[in-house]
């Protein structure tokens, strides 16, 4: 096994300690968290406005309304507000179906990160074996990440 000679950590076959190796993941994981919790944001937004052109289009075209523009409260006609929400709307599916498919990737991403290096979580990996073993329910365990080097 080769040795960093100024840290003394030692090095896997790439060349990378494990604490780099494990930051990189950590920082593949996050990336992920980020998405789906943006991606979970816009499909709430989404709803919103689904929700308010339905409500709209019941209402009388003349009618007064107020829209938050940029933390700002405009009152509107219904006439103007309802194509406005309909174009967000649109513009929203496309946001949102663009950030499903970086979420698949980063998903494959990470996956292919953890064969690459060898990364087992424990817990997780091990439950799903005993998942696989028997159908019947175990107590959740805690998570420990495992990186294993390849020595030369």
């Amino acid at each position: 096994m080769a040795s960093d000679k100024k840290m003394g950590k030692p090095l896997t076959k790439g060349g990378k300690s494990n604490e780099e190796i494990l930051a990189a993941f950590q920082t593949l994981r996050n990336d992920q968290r980020l998405m789906a919790s943006k991606l979970s944001e816009m499909e709430m937004e989404l709803n919103e406005h689904k929700i308010v052109i339905d409500t709209l289009k019941t209402v009388d075209p003349k009618r007064k309304c107020y829209r938050m523009i940029g933390g700002v409260l405009c009152e509107q006609v219904v006439v103007e507000v309802l194509p406005n929400l309909i174009t967000n709307k649109k513009q929203l599916t496309k946001v949102i179906a663009s950030l499903h498919e970086q979420l698949t990737r980063k998903g494959t991403e990470i996956n292919e990160f953890k064969e690459k290096h060898n990364i087992r979580i424990r817990g997780i990996d091990e439950l799903q074996r005993s998942e696989d073993d028997s159908k019947e329910p175990k107590e959740s365990k805690r998570n420990a990440l495992v990186v294993n080097s390849l020595e030369a």
